[in-house]
């Protein structure tokens, strides 16, 4: 094994969370008798946070009121539909079976990111880090040196794994090494176009990547 410590994103990486935030911004919309997203819609403003999200699908005069509603909705409807991508849990109990240290690293408020990794990855993780008041969200390297530094690594004995181009610019701030993961939400293409060195199309290709 090449590295010591693997850091997931969440969303579009080992999460398929596409239909409740997607379901997430339509109540929000309704809310305010604002006209739906499409899915479409929402997977382009997924990456960069909630407020990105919303001022994609939002007019701007409503952002600040549709973000205040969407914010504690989708925390509390965030594991309605949303499920593991196939052959991602497996791959992440045998790097845990063979001593692998793991992280999941989001953009996500960092409450849904402790209720989603606590509801999916027990005893695989050593880190859960989402956005807070003392975490910038990614592209920023926070979420990422705040998960080396609590799993007892160096950003050298890390890879960082994600599917949009926010997770490439996280990692290359961080100083890590990064694969990218094209069955989230951009294309191979838009994957290759950003940067992208390394490129798995399932977590079979992903485990020979990281061997």
């Amino acid at each position: 094994m090449r590295y010591r410590g693997v850091l997931w994103d969440m969303d579009g990486t080992v999460l398929d969370t596409l239909e409740d935030l997607a379901a997430a911004v339509n109540v929000s919309l309704r809310r305010f008798s604002l006209p739906e997203a499409s899915m479409e819609a929402v997977r382009a403003g997924l990456g960069n946070g909630a407020a990105h999200l919303i001022s994609c699908v939002c007019p701007e005069a409503r952002q600040e009121e549709v973000l205040a509603f969407y914010k504690p909705w989708y925390d509390a409807h965030c594991n309605i539909r949303t499920r593991p991508y196939p052959g991602v849990l497996p791959l992440m109990e045998r790097l845990r079976a063979r001593g692998v240290k793991q992280a999941i690293i989001s953009n996500k408020p960092d409450p849904a990111v402790q209720e989603l990794a606590k509801s999916y990855f027990p005893g695989l993780l050593d880190s859960a880090v989402g956005e807070s008041p003392s975490v910038r969200r990614k592209p920023n390297p926070d979420a990422v040196l705040a998960a080396v530094e609590q799993m007892g690594l160096t950003v050298a004995d890390c890879v960082y794994i994600g599917d949009t181009e926010v997770d490439l610019a996280t990692a290359k701030n961080a100083g890590m090494a990064c694969i990218a993961v094209s069955w989230g939400f951009r294309s191979r293409e838009q994957l290759l176009a950003a940067g992208a060195a390394q490129l798995a199309a399932t977590a079979g290709e992903l485990e020979q990547l990281l061997e």
